[in-house]
């Protein structure tokens, strides 16, 4: 018989190391890493950034419902390792900056600034949704003319 090649799929699992957005309760829209797996339900968090000398995430356990598992994995990163080390290993392997090239946190921050605009901001835009409409079509309609011609 021929050779038969196997390819599994790529899933995000959860493991030590993993990022996480959060995506319910007050810590929303934030990142933080998995420290530990406490269960199949839950894992314990922790974020190293600092906001005004305190952590922007308290270290905490978390139910997997609540956080979504993003593709940025620190690698080897020891089980129950504490704020220290995760801080070292956040920025030896850029996180943050990762996270904000990303396809995904340029997307969540455009979306972010559009719910955030003001009812004449809004405005704004349709009319320049508008002027962009017309010049296309204006466009459109010299071209098609001078294919017919």
């Amino acid at each position: 018989m021929g050779d038969a090649e196997v390819i599994t799929s790529v899933w995000r699992q959860v493991e030590v190391g993993r990022i996480v957005l959060i995506t319910r309760g007050e810590h929303r829209n934030k990142l933080a890493a998995i420290v530990e797996i406490v269960d199949h339900k839950r894992v314990l968090l922790d974020n190293p950034t600092l906001h005004n000398n305190r952590p922007l995430l308290p270290r905490q356990s978390m139910p997997l419902a609540h956080v979504t598992l993003t593709g940025i994995v620190i690698p080897k990163f020891p089980r129950a390792a504490g704020t220290g080390p995760l801080r070292k290993s956040w920025e030896a392997h850029k996180v943050s900056e990762k996270w904000e090239a990303s396809a995904w946190a340029q997307t969540k921050g455009r979306l972010d600034r559009r719910r955030e605009l003001s009812d004449f901001e809004r405005f704004k835009v349709m009319r320049l949704k508008k002027q962009r409409r017309y010049e296309v079509q204006k466009s459109l309609a010299s071209v098609r003319a001078s294919a017919k011609a």
